[in-house]
């Protein structure tokens, strides 16, 4: 491959990346996937995925190429998919359009496809090249790749902590220690992510909905943006060990849930249009591996994790979380209020250490993005 090739490919996939991060909030369960089709140097079509159940990228990019997409290059930022789900192949419709050659930005680690497509492409002559932007096409889609490659979601920790690494007063008061523009980030992590998980003592103590505000979002509402970001509702789940938040929380109004409890089964709460789930562990406890594990087969890709020191805690200890995200603000609460995280370790040699990738300010606070050193537990 010549060098201006490279640039090209890269310059043309940078473009599918821009295109694929418009369903940042709507693709679940499926991945993010942006196509730009390219004929004689110049643009032809564009597409992205939307939502499930709807055409795929390609699909969108080939109907706006139409007949110009014989004999043109398509870049793609995942492999073309080789099996019928529910839309046809695309690898098929590529194939069938004339297209000369294929630019994939990784391969698809989903079983059904795992290199069948490119195959089926390379087969019916199609020209075809894969690990462009790769790095690039893993970020945006961190919880499709590691429930495909692990069986199990993307955990991503929300914490909200005060410059003395405080989180509440030792009453429990919280309200607010951040303040707008770090609140309407936190409400697009959640509206991007498969589900919010939460536990029993975080809304008991903050009487909290956990839902996606859309007053408070921060996205332009002249685009298409908004209206994805409120067009799916993250699925809600409530660890609660010992079934203690009472049916008529502000929480359970809020609309249905998911409750998973290490007790027998209540009736209850299916009569009130909640699923209950029993995943007994040890000491009485939730057993958070096994519950990553079944969400991952309902097809949770990303989880974003909102409770207090106990959970995190308990989530950090086990190595089941992939990313922390802090949002600090400008204050003291003083040594007499709560800890970031229930994590007790006696000497220096068993801290865990963290990778900082990201710290900016978010209005007038700091928000740092830190991943283990380490990798995940599963």
């Amino acid at each position: 491959m010549s060098s201006q090739t490279a640039i090209l490919d890269a310059h043309y996939m940078a473009r599918a990346l821009e295109l694929a991060r418009k369903g940042l909030y709507s693709t679940h369960p499926n991945p993010r996937v942006g196509c730009v089709i390219v004929n004689q140097g110049e643009v032809v079509g564009e597409g992205w995925h939307v939502r499930a159940g709807e055409p795929h990228a390609e699909v969108h990019a080939l109907r706006q190429a139409g007949e110009r997409a014989r004999g043109a290059c398509a870049y793609v930022t995942l492999e073309p998919c080789s099996h019928h789900g529910r839309t046809p192949p695309c690898a098929e419709a590529l194939v069938q359009a004339g297209v000369a050659r294929v630019v994939a930005a990784m391969q698809d680690p989903n079983p059904q496809v795992a290199g069948r497509g490119l195959r089926r492409l390379a087969e019916a002559g199609v020209e075809v090249a894969s690990g462009v932007l790769e790095a690039e096409a893993r970020a945006l889609n961190p919880g499709f790749l590691k429930r495909m490659e692990h069986g199990v979601p993307f955990v991503r920790a929300k914490l909200a902590m005060s410059l003395d690494g405080r989180t509440a007063m030792a009453s429990g008061e919280s309200q607010w220690i951040t303040g707008a523009a770090a609140r309407g980030a936190v409400q697009r992590l959640r509206a991007r992510s498969s589900l919010v998980l939460t536990s029993a003592q975080s809304v008991l103590a903050d009487n909290a909905r956990m839902t996606v505000r859309g007053a408070e979002l921060g996205l332009d509402p002249d685009t298409t943006a908004l209206a994805l970001a409120l067009s799916r509702t993250p699925q809600r789940v409530l660890i609660d060990g010992r079934l203690r938040l009472p049916l008529d929380a502000p929480f359970f109004q809020a609309g249905p849930a998911l409750v998973v409890t290490a007790l027998a089964a209540d009736p209850r709460y299916a009569a009130a249009g909640h699923e209950l789930l029993v995943l007994p562990g040890n000491d009485g406890q939730v057993d958070l591996p096994a519950l990553l594990r079944l969400l991952a087969e309902r097809g949770a890709n990303e989880i974003l994790l909102e409770a207090g020191a106990g959970l995190v805690g308990a989530f950090a200890q086990l190595g089941l979380i992939d990313e922390y995200q802090l949002f600090v603000a400008g204050t003291f609460l003083g040594s007499q209020a709560r800890p970031l995280l229930d994590w007790p370790l006696e000497r220096m040699a068993d801290a865990p250490r963290l990778k900082i990738i990201e710290m900016r300010a978010v209005g007038d606070d700091w928000r740092v993005i830190a991943i283990p050193t380490s990798a995940p537990g599963v």
